[in-house]
């Protein structure tokens, strides 16, 4: 009788790109993927952070370096994608906030969240498929708040829906090339960016009454996630997002 046997959950000789890996839940994803065995390039803007990042992985055994990009400079971005070797895995955790009441957004910052949140990660997808002729897998970071709207969220729920769209449309386009394109949504995750949101007791009361497990996310939550994605083990699996959010959109 023959037993059907689990793929591999390694990444052993794949390269991985991690942008915004530097620290959160970029730097939760570069170390998943090294410990699975890829070596992870970590891009993000602050050179120091970067180091810091790369540094703390090497000397914990794993095969990484580091590149300072600005995602959202475009010419940047094919400047150094011609640098690199090709990617076999793209994980893209570049992302920003700016909370406001839609009444008194400021165009400014609809650009600045606009141009981080969809324009960069567009092509930041754009590109490294271009170099994929084997195949890979695009793994973007989205938001539950891609399935759903929140209080003060306009502009970053449009920009974490928009990517789920244009996620999915490449998961179409590139299946015939066996690139695999989807996403992870997070629900809040404790980490330094969000210790001012669960430091006001009103906005920890609301997201404890949406999130249905007992507890908010960790960075460790989304390490597996990031892995099944990136790695054999999720084959069939493109144009989808896999929700991390403790049931709030369940509800």
């Amino acid at each position: 009788m023959h037993l059907p046997m689990t793929p591999s959950f390694r990444l052993d000789g794949r390269r991985a790109l991690v942008t915004g890996g530097s620290r959160g839940i970029g730097l939760g994803c570069a170390v998943a993927l090294a410990e699975a065995g890829a070596h992870v390039v970590i891009a993000a803007r602050t050179e120091a952070e970067v180091s810091k990042a790369v540094g703390a992985m090497v000397e914990a055994g794993f095969s990484a370096e580091g590149a300072v990009l600005d995602v959202t400079d475009l010419d940047g971005q094919a400047a150094f994608f011609t640098a690199q070797a090709p990617f076999d895995i793209l994980c893209n955790s570049a992302g920003l906030a700016r909370h406001s009441q839609a009444l008194v957004t400021e165009p400014a910052d609809y650009d600045a969240v606009s141009d981080v949140n969809l324009k960069a990660a567009y092509f930041l997808a754009v590109n490294v498929a271009k170099g994929m002729e084997l195949g890979g897998s695009i793994i973007q970071i989205g938001s539950q708040m891609g399935h759903v709207g929140g209080m003060e969220r306009a502009v970053y729920c449009g920009t974490k829906h928009g990517l789920e769209g244009f996620s999915k449309a490449m998961a179409i386009e590139w299946a015939p090339r066996n690139i695999r394109v989807n996403t992870i949504c997070p629900t809040f995750v404790r980490t330094p960016l969000t210790a001012p949101t669960f430091a006001d007791p009103e906005k920890l009361a609301w997201i404890n009454d949406k999130i249905k497990l007992p507890r908010v996310a960790e960075v460790e939550d989304l390490m597996g996630a990031v892995v099944f994605l990136a790695s054999d083990a999720s084959a069939m699996v493109t144009g989808t997002s896999l929700l991390v959010d403790g049931g709030w959109t369940a509800a």
